[in-house]
């Protein structure tokens, strides 16, 4: 169906490198548009995406940054515009995890998780409202967690599903600033995923629990969050904005 298609898209997903950025980076591409790959280039990863975009007839660009960084953003969005065209679609996906007690819980650490995982993605969908508002077009999607809805069972990480939940309202809040200057913003929450972290050996026994407590009995592919992630950013869902999209097999049910 064309409303899910996104020939003439220019779209940036940030934590490209791997996981569920990765896989949704190439999935918009797959779709028709042409995809800026955002990231960590210590980390690897991201010039494996660009070469699966291009693999699909897609144009890519690598860029390489710290979402916590206004420069970094700033110049990226710049270079998006002046290699790929104007900016229609955006996902913010970088973010990162961790578990500990809340008793001992260093201020470091929860600053950390607060910093990226909300701090970034403010300042990724404020350059990239800046690059969209003046054409009066574009979708932002800003991927969350389940985690920011329920309390995740024998998890210890009140920095991190706070975060989330932040993330959600924050994104609900832009949603309604820019609603009517043609910016939608939503929200992707996806629930237990075999990214490459939960792949390890070290995890495999948390891993039989969170398929034992997710209703479909098994975790999610990163791949399965490309048809979201295309359904949030396409025609498909016009009349769709701050809206927060679980994707979790059922979880938040219980």
């Amino acid at each position: 169906m064309d409303i899910f298609r996104l020939e003439g898209d220019v779209a940036v997903v940030t934590g490209a490198g791997s996981g569920i950025g990765q896989a949704i980076a190439i999935g918009l591409a797959e779709a028709g548009a042409d995809v800026a790959c955002f990231g960590h280039a210590s980390k690897g990863g991201l010039d494996e995406t660009a070469q699966r975009i291009t693999a699909v007839g897609r144009k890519a660009l690598v860029l390489a940054g710290t979402v916590t960084s206004e420069s970094d953003l700033a110049a990226a969005m710049d270079r998006v515009e002046a290699e790929l065209g104007p900016l229609t679609v955006a996902v913010n996906n970088a973010g990162i995890a961790g578990s500990e007690p809340a008793e001992t819980l260093s201020l470091e650490a929860w600053r950390k998780v607060h910093d990226v995982n909300v701090s970034g993605v403010f300042l990724s969908c404020q350059a990239e409202a800046r690059k969209m508002l003046p054409r009066r077009k574009g979708a932002i999607i800003n991927i969350a967690s389940m985690s920011a809805t329920i309390v995740n069972r024998g998890l210890t990480q009140a920095h991190y599903n706070s975060s989330n939940a932040a993330v959600i309202h924050m994104s609900k809040s832009l949603a309604m600033e820019w609603a009517d200057r043609g910016l939608r913003v939503n929200v992707l929450s996806p629930g237990y995923t075999l990214t490459p972290m939960n792949r390890r050996p070290e995890v495999a026994e948390e891993i039989k629990i969170f398929k034992r407590d997710t209703p479909m009995g098994r975790m999610a592919e990163p791949e399965e969050m490309v048809g979201p992630a295309i359904f949030l950013a396409s025609r498909a869902s016009s009349f769709v904005t701050g809206l927060d999209l679980i994707a979790d097999g059922g979880y938040v049910c219980w």
